[in-house]
């Protein structure tokens, strides 16, 4: 037994308790008001383990590829012929390196002459309006744009104007008020999965010489030819300035990318702080993202099949009186309203086997929590058809009828 075995350290609560009052108010209003008097003491996030026969519907593996043999091997025999890696800032990796490689070929895919590996989505949003916004700079971001964009624009001490979700006659307003800035939005809303209105957007853009960026983390591997994205499927490759998206969604591995000029990508790898104080990413992940890239091209089945999946849910919930007009792709929300109600969907769905992801402010506005429901290719006809089933079985014991999102469907027939 080694010498580190017997070594015991006593945990104590005495450095929390000499924590200031403005940390602990705070705390106390997450555990007290909120998980103890809001909700009974139960987490908005926390879950039993899923039994076997469940339907999970909590994560982004659209394609299903996560324990695809041929991936899964490239990677293994990555980390097999490893002699050791020199671990560092991507900004000292020599052209030509493996991650280099991989991003001219993940920028080619998407019809972008370069492009950024980053170490997660979080910091390729970060890192990028660090360098495309400045002090003062407006950066336009619809109020659904997601929280990465949002901390971008902090982190540049920018200017964020918010514009009403997907409004571009609001946004056309706040742009004659505030003058030319930059753009940001997300291809595909990762709350209700709603489409951007791109075009509408970039004409907006380029009347009032606007930056343009668009976050393709939910829809790059699931949409546009060969998953190349909804950019490339517009065709307005030539009109978006950058493109990001998170690789831990179709792509089921762990990084960001950035698709941009090869002028930029020197310039920011001297300027952004994530880029400049991350280490580059290891071999074997690489690996992954190399075996995933040529199976997403060829996974038009697969998108097929999430495609198809998709009209069917949401043509039954709506059938069952669901809400779901918000959003048109894989990503489907159940709008409850307040964080008790939305709590009550959650359980009363998973008594029926059926695990989606609570999502409550802030990752949505303060009253407007929702359960998600994220769908993927792996699932079958009969699990859509559960999933139906257990919505109906339900409708009565979540009181379906009084949620807001409800009324506003019936104040929508009566327009």
């Amino acid at each position: 037994m080694s010498i580190a075995s017997h070594i015991h350290v006593p945990i104590s609560p005495r450095a929390e308790h000499c924590l200031p009052d403005y940390i602990t108010q705070r705390m106390d209003a997450h555990h007290v008001t909120r998980i103890e008097k809001l909700l009974g003491g139960q987490h908005p996030h926390a879950w039993q383990p899923t039994p076997a026969h469940a339907i999970f519907l909590a994560g982004n593996d659209y394609l299903d590829i996560a324990a695809e043999p041929a991936l899964v091997g490239a990677q293994i025999a990555s980390l097999q012929a490893s002699a050791g890696e020199l671990l560092m800032s991507a900004v000292y990796l020599q052209e030509g390196s493996a991650q280099h490689r991989l991003e001219s070929r993940l920028a080619h895919f998407m019809g972008a002459e370069d492009g950024i590996l980053a170490q997660s989505g979080m910091a390729a949003n970060v890192g990028l309006l660090q360098c495309v916004a400045g002090p003062g700079i407006p950066v336009y971001l619809d109020m659904q744009a997601h929280a990465s964009l949002w901390e971008g624009v902090l982190s540049a001490q920018a200017q964020a104007v918010a514009f009403l979700h997907n409004d571009m006659s609001h946004l056309q307003r706040q742009v004659l008020k505030h003058g030319r800035g930059v753009i940001v939005v997300d291809a595909l809303y990762s709350t209700n999965g709603s489409l951007a209105p791109l075009l509408e957007l970039l004409d907006i853009a380029e009347a009032h010489d606007c930056v343009v960026v668009v976050d393709e983390s939910h829809s790059l591997g699931t949409h546009g030819p060969g998953g190349a994205g909804l950019v490339v499927e517009w065709g307005l490759e030539h009109r978006v300035h950058f493109r990001t998206a998170s690789l831990a969604k179709a792509f089921a591995g762990r990084a960001g990318f950035i698709s941009c000029s090869s002028r930029f990508k020197g310039y920011f790898l001297s300027e952004s702080r994530p880029a400049i104080f991350s280490s580059c990413l290891l071999a074997h992940e690489l690996a992954w993202f190399e075996a995933a890239l040529d199976f997403i091209k060829r996974a038009d089945a697969r998108r097929a099949t999430l495609r198809r999946h998709t009209r069917r849910l949401r043509e039954g919930l709506s059938e069952l009186g669901y809400n779901v007009s918000d959003g048109t792709e894989q990503i489907i929300a159940l709008e409850a309203g307040g964080e008790p109600a939305t709590l009550a969907l959650r359980q009363a769905l998973e008594r029926h086997g059926i695990y989606g992801a609570m999502f409550c402010a802030p990752a949505t506005a303060k009253n407007r929590a929702l359960v998600r429901l994220t769908l993927n290719a792996g699932l079958d006809d009969a699990a859509i058809e559960r999933i139906l089933a257990g919505c109906a079985a339900i409708r009565g014991e979540v009181a379906l009828e009084q949620w807001s999102s409800t009324r506003r469907l019936r104040k929508l027939a009566l327009v």
